[in-house]
């Protein structure tokens, strides 16, 4: 196993940007930025073992400033949208960003994922980043201390750790939004991968994508993704919670026979590349980029398309500071947030 570091540009402010490449004894290499603790490539063997770089990310720092679209970020304090921008903790109201009409968005701006994080070398296989989160940030209560880590095994396994303390009782509810494409930078579309989801329920939305609060079944829908399903095949079904998310945009109840437990896969026939995910979160987010559209700055000058990759975000359900039903995101104070995700990679003929 092997770190390296190396300079990779400068912030408006004058700050070095680092990255951080992690390589394991097969080839395999994840590369972070300790500018927004994004994951900024990761290369991984498909069936004939050439590698290829399966997510998403710009060419330049510069770019990582402004992220738009939350490529490879670690999201933080409260990951997917809010009703409102409003969080009512211990009789008080607190308000929020509504950056995403009257809602807030994965925190509002600025986003955990275009902050300077201090980075370490934590061990011979794992980068960990830091940040402090003041009190009144995002709108919310409480000096808030938290970490991510990316570790990366022989098991072709990258596992991503976060940790979290406030000094109030707050809310948190993190998450990294990667977008996979198993085809590598080459591809336009991700519509012809397979996933397979260990789901039966997802929570279905108003037109604004905040939760009504109801848990629904997948059972005779678009939604069921228990047997291999191609993103492509009902993505425009006349079905209305695809319509109103212009695809797939929907947070899945996930069930798991054990706390941490693989919860979710997808797959290239092309490439013969299986993404496996694992969490214990108990929901996960899975998005098809229905919002890019022709975003520049890529890799190589690439030009990231509509629906060219999909996010599979482990996290709490959204909105749940407004749905009793839903597992709670508060964060009381002085209790530990902590939570884990693994990303590993097979392959098939």
């Amino acid at each position: 196993m092997a770190i390296t570091v190396t300079d990779f540009g400068v912030t408006k402010t004058g700050e070095t940007v680092k990255q951080y490449t992690l390589e394991n004894a097969f080839g395999m290499k994840a590369v972070v930025l300790n500018l927004g603790a994004v994951l900024k490539e990761l290369y991984v063997p498909d069936r004939d073992k050439n590698l290829l770089d399966v997510v998403w990310g710009y060419e330049d720092a510069a770019h990582y400033e402004v992220n738009k679209p939350n490529f490879g970020a670690t999201i933080g304090r409260t990951a997917n949208r809010i009703g409102r921008g409003q969080v009512e903790i211990g009789g008080v109201t607190y308000e929020m960003e509504k950056n995403n009409g009257e809602n807030n968005l994965h925190g509002g701006y600025p986003g955990y994922h275009i902050r300077m994080w201090k980075g370490i070398i934590a061990d011979d296989n794992k980068v960990e980043f830091s940040l402090v989160s003041p009190d009144g940030d995002q709108g919310l209560p409480g000096n808030a201390k938290v970490t991510v880590s990316y570790k990366l095994t022989n098991e072709n396994e990258l596992q991503i750790s976060y940790k979290g303390t406030a000094d109030k009782d707050t809310v948190m509810s993190m998450t990294n939004h990667s977008y996979f494409n198993l085809e590598g930078q080459a591809s336009d579309s991700v519509l012809e991968h397979q996933v397979w989801l260990s789901a039966d329920a997802f929570t279905p939305t108003d037109a604004g994508l905040i939760p009504t609060g109801e848990i629904v079944s997948v059972e005779g829908t678009p939604m069921d993704f228990r047997q291999w399903r191609t993103l492509g095949t009902d993505i425009e079904a006349d079905y209305e919670p695809l319509k109103l998310a212009n695809g797939y945009d929907h947070n899945f109840v996930l069930k798991k026979d054990r706390d941490y437990d693989l919860v979710a896969k997808m797959r290239s026939l092309k490439t013969g590349i299986v993404m496996e995910v694992y969490t214990d979160q108990p929901g996960m987010q899975l998005y098809t980029s229905n919002f890019l559209n022709q975003e520049a700055g890529g890799k190589n000058g690439k030009v990231h398309a509509f629906r060219s990759a999909a996010c599979f975000e482990t996290q709490h359900f959204p909105d749940a500071v407004h749905h009793d039903n839903f597992p709670s995101i508060l964060l009381e104070a002085g209790k530990e947030y902590q939570t884990r995700t693994s990303y590993r990679f097979v392959t098939e003929k």
